[in-house]
């Protein structure tokens, strides 16, 4: 639950999308608050509210060592500092209850599924058939948490269960966020995923997200759908084909048109906004071809979660900065009134990172967007 209370966000401040911008970017120099590095989902990440809109921001990189902004512990409660000024009050989440407990075999619930503020999140296979070869994702990170020890390969639907029961009753989680990784089968993992939503959603009946490759029979999403899965996501990563056949090279093999086919039968059987899709900023994609293929999911009641990309650490483009600010506050202010014209924002979205919306500045423009903000929109901008 938020820090207002009731699960809603405070009233955005006219510049508080551009600070998160900022703070994604430059990531934020503070005392340990938990973040985690390595591994699948928000890697290499600190997590707070900020005036009580959510936000995940780079904690552990090289660069955030000259980052300008500052996370301090005073009397009165955590505040974001940048250069010495203090900018807004945050509120850190403590370290979750349902940490503290393991299941009948002895595993923590921690390695089991992990708790992103408000939302549980868990990888349920934590292996995938690009890892370790010529079509790897160049992005991902699924096994190196794994290979570090800090999870197991095949998370069980009755630990699913058992977690997210304690999450929702300990920690006050709102949502389950399943994702996996791909296998050979041709319903790339969603089955078993929608196995362990079913098993969620008996226990805790907390809404799910499934995100997983598009599968070879799009007739699956029935099944998944009937199991308990509430919204799902397949992530494309990027509208460009020359930076999505070099940053996914396995996944780019279907091609992008395979996701656009498998997003619109995703979204007769889900609904419009219950299809979401990343589209990571910062990997040299062209900033037209991106703005024009939101703009086309969007029109097909997709919701494209734009992030800046996090490089994480052990991956191939852990090197990589994100990118910079205007550039992708540039790309949000493309994205987020044309998909508020077409009537769904974030708000509307079920379950998963697209509801969460912490990895993203996007959940803050929508809110200026309705607030009725008088700033015209930004020209596209390329990365530098």
């Amino acid at each position: 639950m938020s820090p207002n209370g009731d699960g809603s966000a405070a009233d955005v401040k006219p510049d508080l999308g551009k600070l998160l911008v900022e703070l994604q970017r430059y990531g934020v120099q503070v005392e340990d608050i938990g973040a985690r590095t390595g591994g699948a989902g928000p890697s290499d990440a600190g997590m707070m509210w900020i005036e009580g809109i959510p936000v995940t921001f780079p904690f552990g990189a090289e660069f955030v060592a000259t980052s300008p902004f500052i996370l301090r512990e005073e009397e009165s409660g955590w505040q974001l500092y940048r250069d010495g000024q203090r900018l807004a009050a945050a509120t850190v989440p403590p370290r979750p209850k349902c940490y503290e407990l393991t299941t009948a075999d002895g595993i923590p619930y921690w390695k089991i599924a992990l708790l992103h503020l408000d939302s549980l999140a868990s990888t349920v296979i934590q292996t995938c058939v690009y890892w370790g070869n010529e079509d790897q994702c160049h992005f991902c990170g699924i096994e190196l948490s794994l290979e570090a020890g800090r999870t197991i390969p095949v998370k069980r639907p009755w630990q699913l269960a058992e977690v997210s029961k304690a999450a929702k009753e300990l920690d006050g989680a709102v949502d389950v966020t399943l994702t996996t990784g791909t296998n050979n089968a041709p319903d790339k993992g969603a089955l078993y995923l929608a196995k362990c939503a079913k098993a969620i959603k008996e226990s805790s009946g907390l809404p799910v997200q499934g995100q997983f490759e598009p599968p070879d029979d799009l007739s699956v999403f029935e099944q998944v759908k009937e199991m308990g899965v509430d919204s799902v996501g397949m992530h494309v990563e990027s509208f460009d084909p020359e930076v999505f056949a070099r940053v996914a090279p396995g996944k780019a093999k279907r091609g992008i048109e395979a996701y656009f086919t498998a997003w619109e039968k995703a979204v007769e059987v889900f609904g419009e906004g219950q299809v979401s899709t990343y589209v990571i900023l910062g990997m040299g994609e062209d900033p037209k071809l991106t703005a024009d293929g939101c703009r086309r999911a969007i029109d097909m009641g997709v919701y494209p979660f734009v992030v800046p990309i996090r490089p994480i650490p052990g991956s191939i483009l852990q090197d990589l900065l994100p990118p910079p600010p205007d550039y992708v506050e540039s790309m949000y202010r493309q994205v987020v009134p044309y998909l508020k014209q077409s009537g769904f924002d974030s708000s509307s979205v079920k379950a998963g990172c697209a509801r969460c919306n912490a990895c993203s500045g996007m959940g803050a423009f929508e809110r200026e967007e309705s607030n009725g903000s008088s700033r015209r929109n930004l020209p596209i901008l390329q990365v530098s």
